[in-house]
């Protein structure tokens, strides 16, 4: 299979305007994401709409594409590279890569690869939790699997359910699972689900992927034990820049 990542990356961002561009020791965050992933993948490409992340990604000698400024999520930008992409090389999976991740790991991207060693039409990651602030906080996404590792659901708020529990003791007596926001679609199921109407679930929960599930979708996962790092403000980048 031909395996291809595209990071989609847009300027405008409410929290942190230009944040493909701030600089980690020197280089953009968009490079330290494009440089990890390379390092699983054949091939990469940034997927902008802006003249200045365009520039930049040139600049440091990566492949990068010019998309339609009205996509309303990343993985429709990567829907558009992909069509792009595909007129000059074979594409069978594309793996979309946050572009605000700067510490996304190689062995993480190994790993949702080998979800499509079996018939698997969407992939993405998951981690245990182990806290119980993250397991009641709202901002990381929970999914229940099946005895397969399929995903059943996402939600925002702890699922299941534990009954007769207090809060504390949750993770404690049960195995529950965060979601990590890095997928692969098959290429043509990339194409497919960017032409669905929101549903419901989605617009309750904000998360594009129940979408999916509502269209009858099966979304495989791999379990990673690596926490990933997002860039959402100014004050996360100064974190991580302790990390170095």
């Amino acid at each position: 299979m031909n395996f291809i990542g595209i990071i989609p990356a847009r300027y405008q961002s409410s929290r942190f305007p230009g944040k493909p561009l701030a600089k980690i020791k020197n280089k953009p965050m968009i490079q330290w994401v494009y440089e990890n992933a390379s390092k699983a993948l054949p091939y990469v490409c940034v997927a902008t709409d802006d003249d200045r992340i365009f520039e930049a990604v040139k600049a440091f000698g990566g492949e990068v594409v010019k998309t339609l400024p009205t996509h309303q999520s990343g993985t429709d930008r990567c829907a558009e590279a992909a069509l792009k992409i595909a007129k000059n090389r074979p594409v069978d999976i594309v793996v979309n890569i946050q572009g605000d991740e700067p510490f996304v790991k190689p062995e993480q991207i190994e790993l949702i690869k080998l979800c499509f060693e079996s018939e698997t039409e969407i992939a993405t990651l998951v981690k245990k939790i182990e806290s119980e602030e993250e397991l009641f906080n709202p901002n990381r996404p929970k999914v229940v699997l099946d005895k397969n590792d399929f995903a059943l659901y996402f939600s925002r708020s702890p699922i299941p359910y534990f009954r007769g529990e207090e809060n504390k003791n949750w993770v404690k007596k049960h195995t529950f699972w965060s979601h990590i926001g890095m997928y692969a679609f098959k290429a043509d199921v990339l194409q497919k689900i960017t032409q669905l109407e929101q549903g419901k679930l989605e617009l309750a929960e904000s998360l594009e992927q129940l979408r999916w599930l509502e269209n009858g979708y099966k979304i495989k996962t791999a379990e990673t034990t690596s926490a990933t790092i997002g860039i959402d403000t100014p004050e996360d980048l100064e974190a991580a820049l302790q990390l170095f």
